[in-house]
């Protein structure tokens, strides 16, 4: 690389800090951690939004536990030397400012070392504030290296790509390798060239005898989620290294153990924030906004890890992350097979069915009709309001188009995570839904599909009918709707959800079509714990009800039959061998006795989920792969809609996505199809 080029990458990893210490400052400002310093170290405000806030609010109790954990040991062991934090890339960050409020750097010291005008500018900005001159004490700024110094604080500008430069400038500045010390570093080795990370590795080993190396940085970059991952950070010329070699936690370890630490323990962030955070301050921080993109949260926290390396008598003992039986790694089984997928015929050169949260129905075997959702409009994105309607012409051909409701009626109101369940070939029922985490879209909606004169999908028409608008019943989201029988009738039975009260629900409700009242149906046995986002699907005259997002934002791998009994309904619990991984934000269908989950999120497993097949006869499940070969890459299976086609043996995927996190939303581009042949020829 040219020193022009350095240089300019330089500049771009520099303006991460900037937005990381709005994001830092934004977090504080509502509640999440106490830090009053934050703010003062940054110019300018920002409002993130709470996908962000939990993002930070997660790395940085990570980071904390890591902290404590090592003056909790340097503390309690006697020795003459003081113990040293070492933060690498500190960028705007308020350590030491939170630690010495704190009380926590009693006899302890914090050095500081980033790229020489980041340093500087965090030293001018030390000087001109007083809250902080009050904590640091009596100070000196210099122009060397060493930009700030106090009695246990020194903030110095080195690029940490010049190691000998840096080694000279902490011996300068007080620096004793000899001491315990922890050395910190979020998110830098990534933005370091391989040879410079590794480097950096190599040398804290060989310089500090009796330390631990913390890092907190991305990882898993090949799935749906890393690859959007990655493509934000090569949009800001400040792209990813180290992935590909080092793609996941037990690499991670490796390469520290590699590089001359002799113990090393890592977490990544679902695990860290099960297992090591009190559950009353997991349930504080959920409760602190109004939040509905847990997907988008547990993915996050998938693809950052927190590591600690150790050596040396004093901290090679020091169980960071001590294993934990509370957050068991449920890996699926071996795949028995792989459904291929390939983009819909007429859909190759990009679908106007980019939204997720969206419902979609089959009015007969000719016409999908998808609605809701957020996603692309006009160029924008919002809540959409316009119809997608996907339709065959002849045996292999699908066309895709979008049209919105007539204007004589009511309008479509802009609600998402809805159910569509069809009444008729012209008839779908809309319930429940929210326009916003705090407002839930009230009232059922009826669409009537008018055809056109020459019988064809061209000028269809939508017309949306307020059933009873009054109707307060399902004020919720999330939930399922499914077609079960009773006493040779037909309802809908609607299940769990959330709502602006209740984060999970687990209530139910029947809804006569014929009528549409809702009625009381008695259902014995014992009733299944509260979720949403799980899948239903009709069997036998029943419900099959499977995974979901439970209490405590856990996800659930038990699968239910409301099964139809002379007096009503009855609930049992299906027992699958081998378990399945706990699963949430799929979809589900039934084909020839076997139920099929179609993708979803998970926490418990680093592996990508295809489709879990359970033999609903014999409870064994199996998982097949979705070979995405000729299909453009990344495919997000979460927030997606899918319907079968049983007598084609093929299942269509249509629309998902989500906001992921700060690099942006992500709407898959295409109508998928999964040909299922495979299954069938296995039974």
């Amino acid at each position: 690389m040219s020193p022009r080029s350095r240089e300019r990458r330089a500049g771009a990893v520099q303006s991460t800090n900037d937005s990381s210490a709005l994001s830092k400052s934004s977090l504080a400002a509502h509640g999440y951690v106490l830090d009053p310093f934050a703010a003062l170290l940054v110019p300018g405000t920002a409002r993130r939004a709470p996908l962000i806030h939990r993002g930070y609010y997660v790395r940085a109790r990570a980071v904390g536990h890591c902290l404590r954990a090592f003056l909790e040991r340097t503390c309690a062991a006697p020795s003459a030397l003081r113990p040293q934090i070492l933060s690498l890339g500190a960028g705007s960050d308020s350590l030491y400012f939170r630690l010495k409020s704190a009380g926590h750097l009693a006899g302890a010291a914090v050095w500081e070392v980033d790229f020489p005008d980041v340093a500087r500018r965090k030293a001018e900005r030390i000087q001109d504030t007083p809250e902080l001159c009050a904590l640091t004490g009596p100070f000196q700024t210099r122009a060397s290296a060493l930009c700030f110094e106090s009695v246990d604080y020194r903030l110095l500008g080195v690029d940490l790509r010049q190691l000998s430069r840096l080694d000279q400038a902490l011996a300068a500045a007080g620096l004793n390798a000899a001491a315990p010390t922890l050395l910190l570093a979020e998110v830098v080795l990534t933005y370091l060239e391989p040879k410079d990370a590794a480097a950096l590795i190599a040398w804290a080993a060989q310089r500090f005898p009796d330390a631990i190396f913390v890092t907190y940085e991305q990882m898993r970059p090949h799935d749906a989620f890393g690859q959007v991952m990655q493509q934000h950070f090569r949009q800001l010329s400040s792209p990813l290294h180290g992935l590909d070699r080092f793609p996941d936690v037990e690499a991670q370890k490796h390469r520290f153990l590699q590089a001359g630490w002799t113990a090393c323990c890592a977490v990544d962030m679902n695990e860290f924030y099960r297992c090591f955070l009190p559950s009353e301050e997991c349930q504080r921080v959920e409760n602190l906004e109004p939040f509905d993109e847990f997907e988008e949260w547990h993915l996050k926290c998938a693809h950052y890890f927190i590591l600690a390396a150790s050596r040396g008598d004093t901290l090679f003992k020091t169980l960071v992350f001590p294993p934990s039986e509370v957050f068991p790694r449920i890996d699926p089984a071996s795949p028995s097979g792989v459904f291929p997928a390939s983009v819909v015929t007429s859909d190759r050169e990009g679908s106007n069915l980019k939204r997720y949260g969206h419902a979609s129905v089959l009015l007969n075997r000719n016409i999908i009709l998808s609605a809701g959702g957020f996603g692309e409009q006009e160029g924008r994105h919002c809540r959409v309001s316009k119809f997608h309607l996907l339709s065959r012409y002849g045996d292999f051909e699908w066309k895709s188009n979008q049209i919105g409701s007539c204007e004589t009626g009511a309008q479509w109101d802009g609600r998402l995570y809805h159910t569509m369940t069809r009444l008729s070939d012209t008839e779908v029922l809309v319930l429940g839904g929210r326009l916003s985490p705090v407002t839930p879209a009230l009232g059922i909606l009826q669409l009537g599909i008018s055809k056109s004169k020459d019988n064809t999908t061209k000028d269809l028409n939508v017309t949306i009918t307020k059933v009873d608008p009054e109707d307060s019943t399902l004020s919720c989201w999330r939930h399922s709707t499914t077609e079960v029988s009773y006493d040779n009738q037909k309802y809908l039975f609607v299940y769990g959800g959330r709502s602006v009260v209740e984060p999970v629900l687990s209530d139910w409700h029947f809804l006569h079509t014929g009528t549409m009242a809702w009625v009381n149906i008695p259902v014995v046995g014992e009733a299944p714990e509260g979720r949403h986002s799980h899948s239903a699907c009709s069997w036998q005259g029943g419900a099959l009800i499977a995974g979901g997002l439970g209490a405590s934002e856990e996800p659930l791998s038990s699968v239910l039959f409301l099964k139809p009994i002379s007096c009503g309904f009855l609930w049992e619990s299906i027992i699958i061998q081998p378990p399945i991984t706990p699963r949430y934000s799929h979809t589900a269908h039934v084909l020839n006795g076997k139920l099929l989950l179609v993708g979803g999120v998970w926490i418990h497993s680093s592996s990508v989920p295809g489709v879990t097949v359970i033999d609903l006869t014999t409870g064994l499940s199996s998982e097949y792969q979705i070979d995405t070969t000729c299909v453009p890459w990344p495919l997000m299976l979460h927030n997606h809609t899918s319907i079968l086609l049983p007598e084609e043996q093929q299942l269509l995927l249509l629309g998902g996505g989500g906001n992921c996190f700060s690099f942006g939303t992500y709407l898959n581009p295409h109508t998928v199809t999964l040909g299922l042949s495979s299954l069938h020829a296995g039974q």
